[in-house]
């Protein structure tokens, strides 16, 4: 029985190793956003989204990890020694991705009001982060497009030449693709630890996950619209943001969401962007949008249909930005 107990506690040891391991995996700071460079004025912007991603980068491992240290046990029992521990981390790890939080609750308390106060607590703040990490994207976005207009203005005025131009829009550029691989993988964080939630959010209160659903599928459909009048695209439903681009009158595009007055529109060349909704027309009807929700609640479904409309949007304004990135950043004769 020593024995066996000394084994476990290695076996134990050494998965923690591997957490720490892949808590290691994390990049530093420079690597993932570059040295500073002082010809860089939205450096700021940079380190505050990237300090945005150090919430969802410290516990995305942990549901994998609680999936494997759950799996490798059970292999252990059933599988016999080793080989049935490394299958059933394997497979532990694969399930805890989606189910490991809430594996994790459940170790530490049967009683369904603490964990549902846990859940809505964990929920409020990630919601709350979330905001924090949309926020800083907005103005760092604000801040490169804010450049670009710069240079443009520059080269009209003959501040700078038509070369020197181009090459500060290369450069702006480049940060600005680098601006949005960050922004991608924090969303793809955001998105992981999000399937966590939805489901401990359905073990709580089951049919939250059917009210999500339902909730998504009640959004209008994709539709053909006209434009009326010239209009300004800009980066998101905001008449303050960047203008990317403009419809001319009777210019088609395709309308695929949108919200508080604003309507998700592509190009036919592929642009994204919002438009105001009252410049669109499908047949004969203006367009019309919803209001984002202002989420209130504060019980566990509500709280998790909210970080599901909050996820989205921060998913959305990476792709619109991503999108715009393509033309936002060129400068010709």
């Amino acid at each position: 029985m020593q024995i066996f107990r000394v084994g476990r506690l290695r076996q134990g040891v050494s998965l923690v190793a591997v957490a720490a391991m892949l808590g290691g995996c994390v990049t530093t700071q420079e690597q993932r956003i570059g040295a500073a460079d002082p010809s860089d004025q939205c450096r700021p912007y940079v380190v505050a989204l990237d300090s945005t991603g150090n919430f969802f980068a410290e516990d995305i491992v942990k549901g994998a990890f609680i999936g494997a240290v759950g799996g490798a046990v059970l292999g252990g029992l059933l599988g016999g020694g080793a080989r049935g521990a490394a299958i059933g981390a394997a497979t532990g790890a694969i399930a805890g991705a989606a189910t490991g939080y809430w594996v994790a609750l459940n170790q530490q308390s049967r009683d369904q009001a603490v964990l549902a106060t846990r859940v809505q607590n964990d929920l409020s703040r990630e919601n709350a982060e979330i905001d924090r990490s949309q926020q800083a994207f907005n103005a760092l976005m604000d801040c490169r497009f804010a450049q670009a207009k710069q240079v443009r203005t520059d080269v009209a005025e003959g501040r700078s030449t038509l070369e020197q131009g181009r090459a500060r829009m290369a450069q702006i550029k480049g940060w600005a693709d680098r601006d949005i691989a960050l922004a991608q993988q924090i969303n793809s964080k955001i998105a992981s630890r999000g399937d966590e939630f939805v489901v401990a959010a359905e073990n709580l209160q089951p049919g939250t996950k059917s009210q999500i659903d339902a909730q998504k599928a009640a959004a209008p459909a994709t539709r053909r619209a006209v434009a009326t009048r010239q209009a300004p695209v800009r980066l998101r439903p905001d008449p303050a943001a960047p203008e990317i681009a403009s419809l001319a009158p009777r210019d088609t595009v395709t309308i695929t969401g949108g919200q508080d007055g604003f309507a998700l529109v592509e190009t036919p060349s592929g642009m994204r962007g919002y438009a105001p909704a009252d410049t669109l027309r499908v047949g004969s009807s203006r367009v019309t949008t919803a209001s984002t929700a202002s989420g209130s609640g504060s019980d566990v479904t509500t709280l998790a249909a909210t970080n599901v409309a909050k996820r989205d949007n921060f998913s959305q304004s990476v792709a619109v930005a991503q999108s715009a990135s393509s033309s936002g950043f060129e400068l010709t004769s």
